[in-house]
């Protein structure tokens, strides 16, 4: 086992985590274009908003610790969220699922000897950010989701 074979360990889990947050904002874009404007509005700022953050601020740390480490980082791409049909309360548990998947992972990555061999400062200080930022989505969608159709 290399330090070169470790990175690209926490690389691959990182990019899982982005294509889950990437997921999780198809599907909020999704349910934003279904939901009338005040709420489409909530859902922007306190579902939408976060997740955003998260996935750019993942995003930054695969290709800052890619670049730190001579690996490559690839082109993340933003998959298709469902049909129509969906919902928006389908797309916005859907996006919730992502976002917790992604958090899980990330934990996995930080509970990992990986982490402790071949992690950076950097790295790990991202990674908390975005943990962070994703801790209160569930919450906040299920209030959300409370007041739709009211």
């Amino acid at each position: 086992y290399t330090s070169a074979e470790g990175r690209q360990e926490l690389l691959d889990g990182l990019a899982e985590a982005v294509d889950r947050l990437g997921f999780a904002l198809a599907a909020l874009g999704a349910a934003y274009e279904q939901l009338d404007e005040r709420n489409a509005d909530r859902l922007e700022e306190e579902l939408f908003g976060p997740v955003q953050l998260s996935y750019g601020h993942a995003k930054a740390a695969h290709a800052g610790f890619a670049s730190r480490h001579g690996l490559v980082s690839p082109a993340f791409a933003v998959p298709e969220p469902g049909a129509p049909s969906t919902g928006a309360r389908g797309f916005i548990d859907a996006a919730v699922d992502a976002a917790a998947e992604a958090d899980a992972g990330l934990s996995a990555l930080q509970d990992s000897p990986v982490w402790t061999e071949v992690g950076d400062q950097e790295l790990r200080a991202a990674v908390a950010g975005v943990r962070e930022r994703l801790a209160g989505v569930r919450g906040r969608a299920r209030e959300l989701e409370r007041t739709l159709g009211r």
